[in-house]
């Protein structure tokens, strides 16, 4: 990274204390979008290591949303009764520095073995209320197109399961690995595939970035987006509705905004809620209500995800009527009523 000018060499004493803990990887993809010498690259600060890593504060959690007590085999992470998280790799092309995925894992524990994938896909079976399986990890794309396809094809197979949701950042990080193999590998008769694509910022949808997502919506396979929020890379309207906007022209629907995790050492990248609404409240003013994604929160300790958003409905008054806000913030009164017309 010092050679590309990604980091600064008098701060690699620090980022050696970084990796220590942390997984650091970046791909050549992702380095051709860097603009070296700029501080306030949107790439580089969500991939290049920073010695702000090293700050961690008393709320942060190796856990923060609670994976572990929803963890009944290696691998499984079930914590909505109709669908659950199969994690069959650990590892990812890049890692993001905000994520709470970034702590390193032991050797060998990279990928799931042979005994402990079968563990995981005979919970799935032995659970006919889960109807949805969601890849995540790691990045499940990461694997080869074979192994892939074994899973998928395992899935498959269960009659409860219908949904598989494919939680991703490698047509960003590495477009490259979107071939007709990994292609077919989604596809696959007796599921509907959904690929969730996990992206930040405008400059991510390069060239490349955009072949890949083409690739995968042509081949019938829909795609959502999630999108973190981050302060200093998109904490602002603008940048936002313009990464949204770009989305829906590839034919991917923004679907979630997440506020940023309590993961240890990523405090420089969270904002606070009122922040996170303020900035909602603007992309109502001005965006299609297509391109809006559901702002929403992990709650700590493993209790779920709820939406955050603004309101814009007042509380109910003693004679029934209620103040609804515009996104222009006008104040508008709303009548009772309850759809009776009388007898």
């Amino acid at each position: 990274m010092v050679e590309k000018g990604l980091v600064d060499r008098g701060e690699m004493e620090a980022l050696e204390r970084v990796a220590e803990r942390f997984s650091v990887a970046i791909t050549p993809d992702l380095v051709d979008l860097v603009t070296p010498g700029d501080p306030n690259d949107p790439i580089a600060k969500q991939f290049v290591p920073s010695k702000r890593e090293l700050r961690i504060l008393p709320e942060e959690r190796v856990d923060p949303i609670g994976d572990d007590p929803h963890t009944p085999v290696k691998g499984i992470t079930h914590r909505y009764p109709d669908r659950l998280l199969l994690k069959p790799v650990h590892v990812c092309p890049a890692y993001c520095r905000f994520c709470f995925r970034r702590e390193k894992v032991g050797p060998g524990s990279e990928v799931l073995s042979r005994e402990e994938l079968a563990a995981a896909l005979a919970y799935v079976r032995a659970h006919e209320e889960v109807w949805e399986v969601i890849l995540s990890g790691g990045d499940p794309l990461i694997l080869p197109p074979r192994k892939l396809a074994e899973i998928t094809s395992a899935l498959a197979a269960i009659e409860h399961v219908r949904i598989l949701r494919v939680h991703t950042r490698v047509p960003v990080m590495e477009p490259g690995r979107i071939d007709a193999a990994m292609i077919e590998a989604l596809r696959v008769p007796g599921l509907t595939t959904y690929v969730v694509l996990h992206t930040n910022h405008p400059r991510e949808l390069g060239p490349k970035a955009r072949e890949a997502c083409t690739r995968i919506v042509d081949a019938g396979i829909p795609m959502l987006s999630q999108t973190v929020l981050l302060r200093g890379v998109n904490a602002d309207a603008e940048t936002l509705k313009e990464l949204f906007r770009e989305l829906v022209v590839l034919r991917v629907k923004p679907y979630y905004l997440h506020h940023g995790d309590l993961a240890v050492g990523t405090g420089h990248f969270r904002t606070s809620i009122a922040e996170g609404q303020t900035i909602l409240r603007e992309l109502r003013q001005s965006l299609s209500g297509i391109a809006q994604p559901t702002y929403v929160l992990d709650i700590p300790g493993g209790y779920g995800k709820v939406p955050i958003g603004p309101g814009y409905l007042g509380a109910e008054g003693e004679d029934g009527r209620r103040t609804v806000e515009d996104p222009w913030g006008r104040r508008h009164e709303y009548p009772p009523g309850n759809g009776k017309t009388g007898d």
